[in-house]
């Protein structure tokens, strides 16, 4: 079985799309194309189903990209072991993040491989909840940095740090002025808002239901920056926020924003591992320094705090 081979399919099958992976590798589609297709002569079957917007997984793909990956991770593990036996540390980390995380923490974990082990490579993935943890599961990520709702009581996740829940507006605003602002404030006022299907906007319509009443979303949208910068520019428009999404924001005064209280909206940032398998030894080294870091940081994702009640 052929490394590069194995890792070009399930890139083009996490992408969906050849001519994005080719644009990605720097090279023409027909070229990724024709690998694919002596790929598929190799297993003896079609992996991939053409469509106008990309490429699907067929069944057998499917079944064959499940294997492959853990196939590749224990391949990739035992490389990295030889390796370290030899002396040195190298290999690439596959991390999935929320978007919190992404600065300072990964700029300082990145810093501190360059420093400590520029052997070690970083493959980031950003994105929420569900999609997190199914890219964990499917061996997509070999670490992720994710929201729990509940307090991880497993070997499978470590707490790096606890979250309140902030009301944020634009500077000047009379109801996040306050350090603490009740839940059933909320009534009455316009939010921007995460789409849906999502894990917390479920839990933000929950919490609005058990007092009462409904959340006036005007604004839907996934991204930080889009729903940050929609409230710095808009009077009376709110959106609701962990502290670590808007740290910079407020020291630099562009948002202004009140802890939520009655109730608490705490989540926990957590380090989940594999549920299947041992971490490689370029994987616990990330997974030690971003501990490290944390906690460095008063088990915080980054090292400044709001400057008003407790993170």
């Amino acid at each position: 079985m052929n490394l590069s081979n194995v890792r070009l399919f399930l890139e083009v099958a996490e992408a969906g799309s050849l001519s994005k992976v080719a644009a990605r590798r720097q090279t023409v589609q027909s070229h990724i194309s024709r690998q694919i297709s002596d790929f598929e002569s190799t297993l003896g079957g079609p992996l991939f189903r053409r469509t106008g917007r990309g490429v699907v997984l067929t069944e057998f793909g499917s079944r064959a990209a499940l294997r492959l990956r853990f196939w590749l991770q224990d391949t990739e593990r035992m490389e990295e072991e030889l390796r370290a036996e030899s002396g040195r540390l190298l290999g690439e980390v596959r991390l999935g993040i929320i978007p919190s995380a992404a600065h300072p923490l990964m700029t300082h974990l990145f810093a501190r491989l360059q420093a400590e082990h520029p052997g070690i490579r970083l493959n980031i993935a950003e994105s929420q909840g569900t999609e997190l943890d199914a890219l964990l599961d499917s061996g997509a990520v070999d670490l992720a940095i994710l929201f729990r709702f509940n307090r991880p009581t497993t070997r499978d996740e470590k707490l790096l740090s606890v979250a309140h829940t902030y009301l944020v507006s634009a500077p000047g605003d009379e109801i996040t002025r306050e350090p603490t602002v009740s839940f059933s404030r909320l009534s009455g006022l316009r939010f921007v808002l995460p789409r849906r299907p999502s894990h917390w906007r479920n839990a933000l319509d929950e919490a609005a239901r058990s007092q009462g009443f409904k959340l006036e979303s005007v604004v839907e949208a996934d991204s930080l920056s889009v729903q940050k910068e929609l409230v710095a520019h808009t009077s009376e428009l709110y959106t609701v926020l962990g502290p670590y999404s808007i740290a910079a924001e407020l020291r630099s005064g562009s948002l202004q924003a009140s802890k939520l209280v009655r109730p608490d909206m705490i989540r926990h940032v957590t380090l989940a591992f594999p549920k299947q398998g041992k971490l490689s030894p370029v994987c616990r080294v990330v997974a030690e320094v971003i501990q490290q870091l944390t906690l460095s940081w008063g088990h915080r994702l980054t090292e400044h705090g709001l400057g008003f009640a407790r993170d």
